[in-house]
Formats: structure tokens, sequence, C-alpha cells
């Protein structure tokens, strides 16, 4: 048999007969005489049709084998990412008690920015809600009010001083 790589698809293309390769690295080969044997009712062209079909198969396998390798990245071109990267246990329990803190810290702005809408006349919550939550224009929310435009900057404002001076004092 000539020199070849060790594939399947070499392997089963350089010899005359079927190699079947087992996952231990033994193979076996079925030659024509052995499939006729072992098969009295085939004939000859049954066989290289199996083996024409088994060359086919081996040589799809190993062209998608061989793409596949070419999108695969080495171990050591990984190293300095993070992709290789795995935290400690010691990283994963300071990340939880930060998360933990975060939270902490924003329900206590959720808490403090409560305290300080209840600064507000309703009038003034209302609008300040609607220009901030819901992004509305001085014109949309003098429009939706049916009031002049410049009373709503004058509430807005008056809304924007209160809230600063109970933050101030908090």
């Amino acid at each position: 048999m000539k020199n070849f790589q060790k594939s399947d698809y070499a392997l089963n293309k350089l010899n005359e007969g079927i190699v079947y390769p087992f996952a231990d690295g033994s193979t076996e080969t079925v030659t024509l005489a052995r499939f006729l044997a072992e098969n009295p009712n085939r004939t000859e062209s049954d066989f290289l049709f199996y083996k024409k079909f088994s060359d086919s198969n081996y040589f799809t396998l190993d062209r998608s084998e061989n793409a596949q390798t070419k999108k695969n990245t080495p171990f050591d071109d990984l190293v300095e990412t993070d992709l290789c990267y795995v935290p400690s246990p010691e990283e994963l329990h300071f990340d939880e008690i930060n998360m933990r803190e975060e939270t902490e810290s924003r329900e206590q702005q959720l808490k403090t920015a409560k305290q300080a809408l209840n600064k507000l006349t309703e009038v003034q919550r209302r609008r300040y809600l609607m220009y901030r939550i819901d992004e509305l224009t001085t014109r949309e929310i003098a429009e939706k009010e049916g009031v002049n435009q410049s009373k709503i900057v004058k509430s807005l404002a008056a809304a924007k001083k209160k809230i600063k001076k109970f933050l101030e004092s908090s």
C-alpha cells in the first residue's frame, strides 16, 4: 500500500477493499472475495458500487473535518484572551457581593426618588413624571393639560428645585 496521511479517506481510497475503522484505531478490510463469499446473491458490480459509495462518504467526511479544523483556534493563541479565563471562587464571591451591593444601592436610590417625589404637589409630580418618564415635551404636556406652556415650564422648574433641595438635605 502507498504512503498516506493517516485519514480514513486515504486508507479507504488506497485500499482495494472497503475499510472499516474502529474507535480503538484498528481497521478491518472487506475484500471483493470476502464480500462475494458472505453475500452469494451479490455481484462484483454491487461491491464496486459500495466501494464507490464508501470512497465518496469518506471524502465528504474528510472535507467537512478539514473545513471545521480551519475554524479552530490553537489554544496557545487564546492564552492571553478572556476566552481561557475562568474566575476563581473568590472572584465569583466578590462579584456576588458587588451585585448585592449594587442592588441595595439601586433600592436605596429608588426609595430616595420616591421620597423626593412625595415632596412635590400632585400637579408638579404628574407633570414631572410626564416630562422625565414619558419623555413628553413641555409643549406636549401643555396641550395634554390644556394650559399655557409657560405654566408647565414654571411647574417643572419648581419641581426640580424641590427635588434638588430634598437631595441636598438627605
